[in-house]
């Protein structure tokens, strides 16, 4: 990336093959960027390339993605088990790691050593401080929050967070890359869940508080806030689809940063130590017996 007024993104590295990094390389690879997708785990890559190419087959015959645009964007993503090889090559990396602050800093602290000085290094964390992450490299100004959501491939919002220390111009670049992403980009000061965990996880949290009294089934709940309030997705269908594991540790933070009104459902935490996490365990609040045979561990 050359520093000028306004540096240009030309290649993006996605660290972390699980649901979300997929999509973050496709949607990358699709807006036109030289992409690698990293993961330590060959098997995850391998899983990761072959959901991206079906993902990219669909969206050609829903005529979202032009045979030119697609060949470009399968010509422009590539694997790799190798964080520094990933790192040497971007311009701007997306972490895409679970949501547990150690393994965060943990990946920060490395990109931070492994990467050009002029490197923007994004998160995208769904709630933790983007401040705590940074801290522990020596650009802060160059960190940022680029929060997308599942399944990124379709949805269209990119939460774009500034941190105590991120500078103007590491924000701008990261709004500019959204678009190119074909993404509505909305800028944010950090604080505990930004805006769209923190009030997900306080209506997913109510949900199940109403399932545990037996106020009404799941499937009616959803129901109601699908029709009633205009939602897509009712609460239940969407933690499956987030995985209730990642919904406890979200509310987990918001409990101990924000205080008792997010303190979670005991009947969420009681499905979580059951393993019923959702789509990828084949179960969550509602069943998936086709998932359980098609997945293995994300």
């Amino acid at each position: 990336m050359s520093s000028g007024s306004h540096a240009e993104v030309k290649s993006i590295a996605v660290c972390g093959a699980g649901i979300m990094g997929r999509g973050i390389a496709y949607a990358a690879a699709a807006g036109g960027f030289r992409t690698i997708l990293q993961d330590i785990s060959q098997d995850a890559l391998t899983r990761a390339e072959s959901e991206i190419r079906s993902n990219m087959d669909r969206a050609l015959e829903l005529g979202k993605l032009t045979p030119a645009k697609a060949d470009s964007a399968r010509e422009h993503l590539s694997f790799s088990t190798s964080l520094a090889d990933a790192a040497r090559e971007a311009d701007l990396v997306i972490e895409a790691v679970p949501e547990d602050m150690k393994l965060k800093i943990e990946m920060f602290s490395q990109l931070d050593k492994l990467s050009r000085l002029d490197t923007i290094l994004a998160s995208n964390t769904s709630s933790l401080s983007i401040t705590e992450i940074a801290s522990v490299t020596s650009r802060p100004q160059k960190c940022v929050g680029m929060h997308f959501f599942n399944p990124v491939h379709k949805m269209k919002l990119l939460e774009i967070v500034r941190a105590l220390e991120t500078d103007d111009e590491t924000i701008s670049i990261a709004v500019e890359v959204g678009k190119r992403m074909g993404k509505e980009t909305v800028v944010i000061k950090e604080s505990p869940g930004f805006v769209t965990s923190r009030i997900n996880a306080m209506i997913g949290n109510e949900a199940f508080y109403m399932l545990q009294e037996g106020i009404a089934s799941a499937a009616d709940i959803d129901k109601a806030l699908k029709l009633g309030l205009n939602h897509p997705m009712g609460p239940f269908e969407l933690v499956d689809l987030v995985g209730l594991d990642t919904r406890l540790s979200i509310l987990e933070y918001l409990h101990k940063s924000l205080g008792d009104k997010y303190r979670p459902c005991p009947l969420l935490a009681q499905y979580v130590k059951a393993g019923r996490l959702g789509r990828k365990a084949g179960r969550g609040v509602y069943d998936y017996p086709s998932e359980k045979k098609a997945e293995t561990g994300d």
